[in-house]
Parts: structure tokens; C-alpha cells; sequence
């Protein structure tokens, strides 16, 4: 099946968001936010200060967020920057009703299943955190430095299609932000054009 023929076949909108103009700009101060866990925890930008920040947009219905899932490829980002100190959030803004909307409980089996290892996932039914970052995609990658600046915008890597085979050789820019601003070097590549689903709210 081609690539264009799994994303009609699916059904799902495919959203390559070229030229657009983010809200949230590289070199700003990250957006604050406060939104609850799926153990009903509340998060706030301000609890992870002095932290690398990753923030995950994720709706578990979608084939390009299943690329990297099924294949363990987000696993195992999650689990190398966690180790490193980086909080992984991985935020869920589909609205009741729409594709990728889960309750606190199956949120928690769908990480379990998963072997997932963010730092937390967070609940944003409302769409309000999704809308103040301009959310556009799942997956769509945002990087906050540890003075809650934002250092990286957009696609998780440079194989913007859902063939889970892409994951192997692509070039991950979360990996790439992450590993250049811990060395203290700038971001070689901070804005990308975020791919997959639409977010759903």
C-alpha cells in the first residue's frame, strides 16, 4: 500500500503544516499551564523549573503516532532523556468524543501495554494547553530549555510519512535539540514542520 493510500485507507487527516506561523517561537518563554495527570496529579510548567522539558502531542489512534509506539521508537527517546534528567510529558488534547480521547485509566493500560515511560501523561480534553503551545499535530514535538525558553518546534524527525520502516536512519530532532543544548551548544535545527494527524479538538 502506498503512503498516501494507508492515510486514505485509515481515514485520517494527514496535516503537514508547511509555512505555518507558530505561536509559540523558538527563543520565547515557554506558555505556562496547568493540566492533571492521568492519575489526577496537576502538572505546571513552573514545578519543572531548572529542568529539559519535552512535550509529546499523542493520540494513540493515529498511524504516524503508532509508527513510533509500535515500534518502540518513542519508548526508547522517552527512557534515554528520563535518565538523563528530562521530563517527558506526553499530552493528550482530543476532545471527548473525537479519535485519541482516553480517560486517566486508559491512558495508564495504553502506557502499561506500551512499556512507555514519560514522565507523566497529561489530560487536556479542553484543548487549552494544545491551543497555548498551537499544537497542530500528533506527534508534534516541543523542546523548553531549563530556563523555560523554548529551543525546539515541530516534527519528531525528518521522515514525515507513517511507515513504521522510516524509523530506522531518520534524523530524530528531539534527540538532536536535546543532545546539542545539554552540551551547550545552540540548536542546530529549531523549528521543523510538525507532521501526522491533526490534533483533535
Amino acid at each position: 500500500m502506498t503512503r498516501i493510500g494507508l492515510s486514505l485507507a485509515t481515514g485520517v487527516a494527514t496535516v503537514l503544516f508547511s509555512g505555518v506561523a507558530f505561536a509559540v517561537k523558538v527563543g520565547e518563554q515557554a506558555p505556562s499551564f496547568a493540566a492533571k495527570d492521568s492519575k489526577g496529579k496537576e502538572h505546571k510548567l513552573s514545578d519543572y523549573s531548572g529542568k529539559y522539558i519535552v512535550l509529546e502531542w499523542h493520540n494513540q489512534g493515529c498511524p504516524f503516532v503508532q509508527k513510533h509506539y509500535d515500534t518502540g521508537n518513542m519508548q526508547k527517546l522517552q527512557r534515554e532523556w528520563t535518565s538523563k534528567g528530562v521530563i517527558w510529558l506526553t499530552v493528550i488534547s482530543s476532545a471527548p468524543g473525537k479519535q485519541g480521547y482516553v480517560t486517566g485509566p486508559q491512558a495508564d493500560a495504553y502506557v502499561n501495554e506500551k512499556k512507555a515511560a514519560p514522565s507523566a501523561v497529561l489530560l487536556d480534553p479542553s484543548g487549552t494547553m494544545g491551543r497555548a503551545y498551537s499544537a497542530k499535530t500528533s506527534p508534534h514535538m516541543i523542546v523548553v530549555d531549563p530556563k523555560g525558553v523554548v529551543i525546539y518546534n515541530g516534527a519528531i524527525d525528518d521522515r514525515p510519512t507513517a511507515e513504521k520502516g522510516d524509523v530506522s536512519g531518520a534524523r530524530n530532532y528531539v534527540a538532536a535539540a536535546l543532545t546539542e543544548a545539554m552540551a551547550g551548544k545552540a540548536v542546530t535545527t529549531p523549528t521543523t514542520v510538525p507532521y501526522g494527524c491533526s490534533v483533535k479538538y
